[in-house]
């Protein structure tokens, strides 16, 4: 089922997530709709306070980069109470960034390249491993939402004062884009 997306101003997702036991009542089907969510809204990652759920769980599909991305054929997972745990912040780069709570924003956000990360994955196995690359940028991306901040807290302050209208657009229900939105009420 594809779920609403929460547009920027939404308290949830503000709010830091709280871990989910492993007993969770219908992971596997919310981990479904994520991914379904995620295909049709053409993202490449998905947490859950942008589908209204303050709990830790994030998808990343990066299969839709591999023509450009070889190394990310058939990438497709799911991040159970995941937590970086540190930052490598000896390289860090600049990329432009979008979000599909933020539809019609794209500002350039500097990130380490590497990241140290612990989670579990669908069958509940745990992970901790360094990333790097491509991936670390989306992990610190979509778990930035489970902490309750979002990409534009990361632009530098001059830009942000370039962008205030277009996030006040979005408070007031002005955007456009082409999937299911909540956004906060008027």
């Amino acid at each position: 089922m594809v779920l609403p997306i929460y547009i920027y101003g939404q308290p949830v997702l503000r709010k830091e997530a709280q871990d989910i036991p492993t007993d969770y009542e219908g992971l596997d089907e919310l981990i479904k709709n994520m991914f379904e969510t995620l295909t049709q809204s053409e993202g490449v990652g998905l947490a859950a306070p942008q589908i209204g759920k303050p709990i830790r769980l994030a998808v990343i599909d990066l299969d839709v980069l591999s023509d450009d991305l070889p190394e990310y054929k058939d990438f497709r997972r799911a991040y159970i109470n995941p937590h970086i745990v540190e930052f490598d912040d000896t390289e860090m780069e600049s990329m432009e960034e979008g979000c599909l709570s933020l539809p019609g924003i794209h500002e350039k956000v500097e990130r380490p390249t590497r990241i140290r990360v612990q989670w579990l994955d669908e069958q509940l196995q745990p992970h901790d491993e360094w990333i790097d690359g491509y991936l670390a940028r989306v992990m610190q991306h979509e778990f930035d939402h489970l902490d309750g901040k979002m990409f534009v807290d990361h632009i530098k302050p001059l830009r942000k004062q370039l962008i205030k209208s277009k996030l006040a657009a979005l408070l007031k229900g002005r955007y456009r884009c082409g999937y299911r939105t909540k956004p906060v009420k008027a």
